[in-house]
């Protein structure tokens, strides 16, 4: 084992503490040249697609990856900002703005805040070898998924490790698996929708979409199906809906294979068939809109609500840079953070720099 070289260090130095957020990953830009190598490090992890490596490498390498990523292209072309991806977007305004919040609520300690993505950039790596040259000896991972899945916050923790490997001096590490059910979650999630709901008024029906996984991933003691359905049943309560007034659902089924149901599109499809006069849509497993949610559900999903004989068709958008979605995450990294964060003390650090050049440090 070969180890990545030390930054330069000085004696005295105050050890930072770091919140790093891990969102899933983007292309870099709306063309099947960009999206291609994007694809293809996300369909090669074995944590997203668990069929034997060789039977799936001639899938993905002589199937896929020739005919999807020209229609992926055109997809993420009809929701792409002037900016960039929404996803890398709302992602850099969030630790922006989390970086604010904690500044004014972590006693005086420079907290540093960063993200990284789990396909594409910035990598996990990188930002782990960005934020050890900053001298972040605590580090608070923090994956942007409500709900864990081995195929989304496992996998983000797997990258993390595997960096970890080639480290000499490993930063301590916490982790927040999920935050499914954590109120401050509930709440901005529930505001988000009651906010819309007062500017454009009330739905017949809400449908809360999480984003799908294949049935056998529950079989098999994966606790994400749980949790979604705790969330929406958790979001609805604070609401005050009733069980006839909103649904739970799951969306971006991939393949053959039997998927958590029931399917968003024949949830959409069966209330247009039952004329509905309006229908709203949410994506609560989602905390930045991104293709799924904006192509989708608030295009594709449209479509098919409508196309069946459905009536109004509104999508509410994601959490992204609200100020109670801030303050809710603000709160989940304090109460994950105790101890770590504190006022240096600068006379100790300075005792101990004189320490150490007494006993023949460079500096």
């Amino acid at each position: 084992m070969s180890y990545t070289t030390e930054p330069s260090y000085t004696h005295g130095s105050s050890e930072k503490t770091a919140v790093l957020l891990i969102n899933l990953g983007t292309p870099k830009a709306p063309t099947a040249q960009a999206v291609r190598p994007y694809l293809k490090e996300f369909l090669s992890d074995q944590r997203v697609i668990e069929i034997p490596r060789a039977i799936w490498w001639m899938i993905l390498n002589v199937v896929i990856l020739n005919v999807r990523p020209k229609k992926s292209a055109a997809k993420y072309a009809s929701i792409w900002m002037p900016e960039g991806s929404p996803l890398k977007v709302y992602t850099e305004q969030q630790t922006q703005l989390l970086q604010q919040y904690l500044q004014e609520h972590a006693d005086g300690e420079a907290v540093v805040v960063d993200y990284a993505m789990r396909y594409g950039t910035p990598s996990i790596a990188s930002v782990l070898r960005k934020l050890k040259a900053q001298n972040c000896q605590r580090i608070l991972l923090l994956p942007l998924y409500p709900q864990y899945a081995a195929s989304s916050s496992g996998t983000a923790f797997d990258a993390v490790y595997r960096e970890l490997l080639s480290m000499r001096n490993m930063p301590e590490l916490r982790s927040i698996k999920h935050f499914h059910d954590y109120s401050g979650y509930i709440q901005a999630s529930s505001q988000n929708i009651r906010d819309y709901w007062t500017l454009h008024g009330r739905p017949d029906k809400l449908v809360m979409s999480f984003h799908g996984v294949p049935r056998y991933t529950l079989e098999k003691g994966d606790p994400y199906h749980c949790e979604c359905l705790k969330s929406g049943r958790l979001i609805a309560e604070e609401l005050g809906l009733a069980q006839d007034q909103y649904v739970i659902s799951f969306q971006s089924r991939f393949g053959k294979a039997e998927w958590i149901k029931p399917y968003t599109t024949a949830i959409l499809k069966d209330l247009g068939k039952l004329q509905t006069k309006r229908v709203d849509v949410v994506c609560p497993g989602f905390v930045a809109d991104c293709l799924e949610t904006l192509e989708e559900i608030a295009q594709e999903g449209k479509e098919d609500f409508q196309h069946a004989g459905g009536g109004d068709y509104h999508y509410i958008s994601c959490l992204n840079d609200s100020a109670n979605w801030i303050k809710a995450l603000g709160e989940l990294v304090l109460a994950n953070s105790q101890g770590w964060v504190s006022k240096p003390d600068v006379v100790q650090l300075e005792q101990t720099r004189l320490r150490a050049l007494a006993h023949q440090a460079e500096k």
